[in-house]
C-alpha cells in the first residue's frame, strides 16, 4: 500500500472513531439500553417519577457530602465564636493562676500576723495564743466544693476556692483577736496605772529615809524578832504621804494598839497597799484617788517608835517586799542606793 492510500486510511479510521466517540456520548447523555434481542440499543423513555426520584437521590447524595465535610471543617477549623471563646477560657484561666498566687501571698502576710498576735503582743498581755485549728480549722461542709469538680481546671479552682474560704475565716478570726488585744491593752494600761509603782514619801526631803526594810526584824516595843511586812519611812510629822497606784480607798481606821491612824487602798488586779501610823487623813473611805495623791500625812499614831509611815503592799492578800515595786519614779542608779539603804536587819520603828 502506497503513502497515498496510507493516508486515506487513516482519515477514514480517525473520521469512524470520532463518529462512534460522538455516538457513545450522545447515548450516554441521552440515556440507552442494550436490547439483547434485537441487538441493539433502545432509548431510556424517563418518566417524571424516575426523574424526581433521580434527583431526590442527587440532592441527599449532595447533602451528606456537605455535611461530611462540614463535619471535617469543624473538628479541625474553629469558628470566630469558638475562637472568641477559647481566648476567653484562657484569660479566666490566667486569672485563676494570678488570683491564686495573690491568695498565697495574702496568705503568708497573714501568716505573719498571726505569728505575731500570738507570740509579741499576747505573750505581752499574758494572754494565750489562739490555737492554729481554730485559726485555720476548715469552713464548709465535704460537699461544698462538689459543684466544681466537673470544671475544667478543677484542681485549680477548687484549691483556690477553698484557700479563699481558709483565708476568710482565718481575717475574721484574727479580726477578733485584735478587738481582744484591744481590751487587753486598755486592760494593761488600767494595771500599769494601779499596780504600786512609786514610793509613798519623796526623799528629796533630807529629812525623810528608810528606817527599815522588808523581813525579820527586831519590834522597837516588844524586843523580839518578828517578820516586818512592809517597809517604814522616818521623817517630819506631816511629811505628806502619797498614793502609789490608782486605786479606792477602802477604809480609813485608827487602831491604838496597833497601826494607829492608817488606811487601805484597793488598787485592782489583786493590789491593795496600807500606809500606817499617819498623823490625820487627806481621803475618806470609797473615794477614788489617783498615783501620786496626797491621802494623808506622817504621824507617829499607834505602836510607834516615832515618826514614820508604814508601808505595805499586799498580791492576793499576801504582804510582798514594797522595793520590787518602786519601777516608776527612780533611776537604776537611784533603786540601786535605795536597794543598799534598804538592806540592813535593824530595829523596825513599829
Amino acid at each position: 500500500m502506497d503513502t497515498k492510500q496510507n493516508c486515506k486510511f487513516k482519515i477514514i479510521s480517525l473520521t469512524l472513531h470520532r463518529n462512534i466517540s460522538t455516538l457513545i456520548y450522545k447515548m450516554a447523555k441521552t440515556g440507552y439500553r442494550f436490547n439483547p434481542e434485537t441487538l441493539s440499543y433502545d432509548k431510556i423513555q424517563n418518566t417524571f417519577k424516575k426523574k424526581l426520584s433521580d434527583l431526590a437521590v442527587k440532592f441527599f447524595q449532595s447533602l451528606s457530602l456537605a455535611l461530611v465535610i462540614f463535619l471535617i471543617v469543624s473538628a479541625f477549623i474553629d469558628s470566630p465564636k469558638e475562637k472568641a471563646l477559647k481566648r476567653e477560657k484562657e484569660e479566666i484561666l490566667a486569672q485563676y493562676h494570678l488570683l491564686n498566687n495573690q491568695v498565697e501571698k495574702l496568705d503568708d502576710v497573714l501568716s505573719q500576723l498571726e505569728n505575731r498576735d500570738d507570740n509579741i503582743y499576747r505573750v505581752i498581755f499574758e494572754s494565750n495564743p489562739i490555737d492554729a485549728s481554730i485559726r485555720r480549722g476548715g469552713s464548709g461542709g465535704v460537699d461544698k466544693y462538689n459543684a466544681l469538680k466537673g470544671m475544667d481546671n478543677a484542681e485549680l479552682i477548687i484549691n483556690t476556692s477553698k484557700k479563699l474560704d481558709e483565708l476568710s475565716k482565718a481575717v475574721f478570726i484574727q479580726s477578733k483577736s485584735y478587738d481582744e488585744v484591744e481590751n487587753l491593752v486598755k486592760h494593761k494600761i488600767d494595771m500599769l496605772a494601779s499596780i504600786p509603782a512609786i514610793l509613798p514619801v519623796s526623799l528629796t526631803d533630807k529629812k525623810t529615809r528608810i528606817s527599815s526594810s522588808f523581813g525579820i526584824r527586831i519590834h522597837p516595843i516588844l524586843k523580839i524578832r518578828k517578820h516586818h511586812a512592809g517597809m517604814d519611812f522616818s521623817g517630819a510629822i506631816d511629811t505628806p504621804i502619797y498614793a502609789t497606784g490608782d486605786g479606792e480607798i477602802t477604809y480609813v481606821k485608827n487602831e491604838p494598839s496597833g497601826y494607829g491612824k492608817h488606811l487601805l487602798i484597793n488598787h485592782d488586779f489583786n493590789y491593795e497597799t496600807i500606809y500606817a501610823h499617819l498623823n490625820k487623813y487627806n481621803v475618806k473611805a470609797g473615794q477614788k484617788v489617783k498615783r501620786g495623791d496626797i491621802i494623808g500625812y506622817m504621824g507617829n499614831t499607834g505602836m510607834s517608835s516615832g515618826p514614820h509611815v508604814h508601808y505595805e503592799v499586799r498580791k492576793n492578800g499576801i504582804a510582798v517586799n514594797p522595793i520590787n515595786y518602786y519601777f516608776n519614779d527612780l533611776t537604776p542608779t537611784e533603786y540601786d542606793n535605795l536597794v543598799l539603804e534598804a538592806n540592813n536587819d535593824g530595829q523596825t520603828m513599829d
